[in-house]
């Protein structure tokens, strides 16, 4: 499906911020929603340039009391998975029971090798008895020894965007496990050859080799997609001020 200009219509107690910028719970707070991010390539969770770091920072200002944000590099995946399993903890007896796993609204977002680990996630999540609500994928690309195309059926929905120029592109069809289970919202190609996005702080070998991978990373119009579609998942957690971001 091609899309100009990717046009879609589509804490309780007050958390303390960790080192790295990310909200963390206390341990009498109650966590509603994990959002989880990953960031592509070699590209550190804290680049402010970064798609996924910006939309986590969006996140962090606006988001409900009781919702954790986080972004993590690509290969940082089992600290993400401990750390859902952490936050979902509720009574800290370091088992998951029914119940703990029941409650929990999990989202996934996630750039190049980032996508790829968006998908590894939700499996070792399904592994655990963990659902997913939402998964989305920006120009998923998958390591030698990495599958990132069928989603595990714990994920109520998901979502890929992608390119198709350069050495470097995406994934261009994701597939659910159980389409019982899971809607694929759709398989949404852009142009950045017809539509170029200005990126900063870019390197000399993005801009020349994999220039429409780079323009998927920082294009506004792309993650503020993935932002409303994050929202639409969490737009019925409480009511309260959302807990301002550093």
């Amino acid at each position: 499906m091609l899309l100009p200009g990717l046009v879609l219509s589509c804490a309780l107690a007050l958390p303390a911020f960790a080192a790295n910028g990310a909200i963390e719970a206390q341990p009498s707070s109650k966590v509603n929603y994990i959002l989880v991010g990953f960031a592509g390539g070699f590209v550190r969770h804290d680049n402010p340039h970064h798609g996924p770091v910006q939309l986590a920072q969006r996140l962090r200002r606006e988001a409900p009391a009781g919702t954790y944000v986080e972004v993590f590099e690509n290969r940082r995946r089992k600290k993400a998975f401990r750390t859902v399993l952490r936050l979902l903890d509720s009574n800290h007896d370091g088992n998951l029971s029914g119940d703990e796993k029941s409650q929990a609204h999990v989202i996934l977002f996630g750039h190049s090798w980032g996508g790829s680990a968006v998908v590894l996630l939700a499996r070792e999540l399904h592994r655990t008895g963990v659902p997913v609500l939402l998964t989305v994928q920006v120009d998923s690309i998958a390591k030698p020894w990495q599958q990132d195309e069928v989603i595990p059926d714990n994920v109520e929905a998901a979502v890929n965007f992608y390119q198709s120029h350069g050495l470097i592109h995406g994934r261009s069809e994701i597939k659910a496990e159980d389409g019982s289970k899971t809607q694929i919202l759709g398989n949404y190609r852009f142009d950045y050859r017809e539509h170029p996005v200005q990126c900063e702080a870019t390197s000399w070998f993005d801009r020349t080799f994999t220039p429409s991978h780079m323009q998927s990373q920082c294009d506004p119009q792309l993650w503020n997609k993935v932002e409303d579609l994050v929202r639409e998942r969490i737009e019925l957690a409480p009511t309260l001020a959302a807990v301002p971001g550093q």
